[in-house]
């Protein structure tokens, strides 16, 4: 046996629902039902609209240029001090150090002097009879002392002493071109003392230098030497 079937109906609601139409055997079957009006779902595909504008943070105030310019010149201040004091004691060294040397320089000249003295009495105790206090220059004319050999010479400052010069180890006035001229110049200058019936003379020592672009400096010592023995006395 054949049976038409042209639709079934829902369980839910009892309606009729269309569908194919097909035969079937008489055999017990389950409904099978093909729906065909089922109309297919419409989705919405249109792209979603983000609000993706930048967020507004609350960000703290820049320096203002007044404030910048306060920083500046703090900044100024804390690095010239220092850099300024620093200067100012590294000339301070400076001027030490030149210091010490110019007082050499002139002790120097005036051991030289002694000696020159000492020597004539030594060469009156040998039986020559010598002016202890001769062979210095005319009285307040300046000369230099050559340390090396005890010379002295009035005639090298005729237009104003010429400067020491050094080899690397002495001061002194070598001719050959290892001596070279240093920035230190001494005059030395002998007077006999007034009143003293020239049995006393002063010996004086200038020793002057400039140290970078500073003005010149000048340091100066003197000492008294003495007819301490008579001229003569070994004689027999």
């Amino acid at each position: 046996m054949r049976k038409q079937v042209s639709g079934t109906r829902c369980q839910v609601s009892g309606k009729q629902v269309p569908g194919f139409r097909f035969q079937v055997s008489g055999k017990k079957f389950r409904h099978l039902v093909f729906f065909s009006n089922l109309k297919p779902t419409t989705y919405n595909l249109e792209p979603r609209a983000y609000n993706l504008k930048p967020k507004t943070y609350n960000l703290p105030r820049g320096f203002t240029l007044v404030e910048t310019l306060v920083a500046i010149s703090l900044l100024t201040i804390s690095i010239v001090a220092p850099m300024t004091l620093a200067t100012q004691s590294l000339g301070s060294a400076y001027y030490a150090r030149d210091q010490i040397t110019a007082f050499h320089l002139a002790q120097e000249a005036i051991e030289s002097v002694r000696h020159v003295r000492d020597k004539n009495i030594l060469l009156n105790a040998l039986g020559t009879q010598t002016d202890l206090l001769a062979g210095f220059p005319p009285s307040g004319a300046p000369f230099i002392v050559d340390t090396l050999d005890d010379s002295m010479n009035s005639g090298a400052c005729s237009s104003g002493c010429p400067p020491l010069k050094n080899n690397g180890e002495l001061y002194g006035y070598g001719a050959d071109s290892s001596w070279v001229p240093t920035k230190f110049t001494r005059t030395v200058t002998a007077t006999f003392v007034p009143g003293s019936s020239n049995d006393e003379i002063n010996i004086s020592v200038t020793v002057s230098w400039q140290t970078g672009s500073l003005n010149t400096r000048s340091f100066t010592i003197s000492d008294n030497l003495y007819r301490w023995v008579n001229d003569g006395s070994a004689a027999p």
